[in-house]
């Protein structure tokens, strides 16, 4: 059986999707009996330690402000433990993506690269990040994705090394809405949303690449503001913040700090609809989260998100169409009750059979099995 060292900028204790995401797939590979040491290149200021768990142990090498010589001691504690690995994973990040390729070697096992969203929507056109990025990719025995589309990248950059899709999923055996989270939605609703609204839900780090003013602009020019009610979630730009407060109350909205996972599915059963409109993007775990519980989606076609969302989960259009993005908002704000109904459940159906979790470790098997 494969036992893998896993480097990561992204793993609890650390938040957001990157984090769930490299948590969920870890878990998954060695809940099917893969031994896993994940190297956690961590920003915080932790201390250097070995932990046991379950299906194999944690390394926690924080970067702080010298991460060469964070990479260069984490080879110093994995050349003296004398572990042998079939596999070296990179899971995105600048400092992963630098080490793996060196340990890689050193260690003579063949190098898989795991790359999220930014790492090659960004990396690309990087002068920080390209060289890192482009010698990963030719250094790896396989490089994985999340989105179709981001095939073509890599192929700019290494056009011989071999890519899989992999998507993210999703488990729906423990992420539903309980009756105490849907009577906290409603309450909600009925002090914040006028009747007659519906409530439209941007949630997560809603960055420039997220296009959150994109969207508003093209809410704004639909004529359809007032049938809305915006519901911001996370980490918000102060140039949406600027946007919001200039329309007061013309473009009526809620701002909510950044929750963790667990605090989300009462914030889904608030929104009529999930907002994605990105200009690039990984696989977002929002579509999927959102998706799951039934609520449609409005969402471009950008990375991921063109293999989750279609016309018939909810209401897509090109990314950066601003003409299709105001015919979108159109037909959401035209839609009867059935027909939002109709695509929530339709989106749960396509996740329940297309992005689970056991899909996902599947999908990583093999590549494990191929990549010997």
């Amino acid at each position: 059986m494969a036992r893998i060292l896993w480097l990561t900028e992204h793993y609890p204790p650390s938040q957001g999707g990157m984090a769930q995401s490299c948590d969920r797939i870890v878990r998954g590979l060695r809940a099917a009996g893969v031994e896993i040491d994940v190297a956690h290149l961590t920003r915080r200021a932790r201390p250097w330690k070995i932990e046991r768990e379950h299906g194999g142990r944690l390394l926690t090498a924080p970067l702080q402000d010298d991460p060469e010589h964070a990479l260069r001691r984490l080879w110093t504690v994995l050349a003296a433990d004398e572990t042998s690995y079939s596999h070296v994973v990179a899971f995105g990040g600048t400092y992963a993506m630098l080490g793996a390729p060196m340990y890689a070697s050193l260690l003579r096992a063949p190098l898989i690269t795991l790359l999220r969203g930014n790492d090659i929507d960004i990396g690309p056109f990087s002068m920080r990040r390209r060289d890192v990025l482009r010698d990963a990719l030719n250094a790896s025995a396989r490089v994985c994705v999340v989105a179709r589309s981001h095939r073509p990248l890599i192929a700019a950059l290494a056009p011989d090394t071999a890519v899989t899709w992999v998507p993210n999923s999703v488990d729906m055996t423990d992420w539903r809405i309980l009756p105490s989270e849907r009577d906290r939605a409603r309450r909600w609703r009925a002090g914040h949303v006028a009747s007659g609204r519906r409530t439209i839900g941007l949630i997560g780090q809603l960055k420039n690449k997220k296009g959150v003013g994109f969207l508003l602009d093209a809410l704004w020019a639909s004529g359809h503001a007032e049938a809305f009610h915006l519901l911001l979630v996370g980490e918000v730009e102060e140039s949406v913040t600027e946007w919001l407060a200039q329309r007061g109350d013309a473009v009526p909205h809620s701002v909510l700090p950044f929750m963790e996972r667990y605090e989300l599915p009462s914030v889904y059963a608030s929104c009529d609809l999930a907002a994605l409109p990105s200009f690039y993007d990984g696989m977002p775990n929002v579509a999927l989260e959102a998706a799951a519980l039934g609520v449609p989606l409005l969402a471009s076609d950008a990375g991921g998100l063109a293999d989750v969302a279609d016309d018939e989960i909810g209401f897509t259009f090109p990314a950066g169409d601003a003409h299709a993005c105001r015919a979108a908002i159109d037909r959401a704000a035209r839609a009867a009750e059935a027909e939002l109904a109709k695509l929530g459940a339709a989106g749960e159906q396509r996740v329940r059979r297309d992005f689970t979790p056991a899909n996902e470790t599947a999908g990583y098997l093999a590549v494990l099995d191929e990549v010997g």
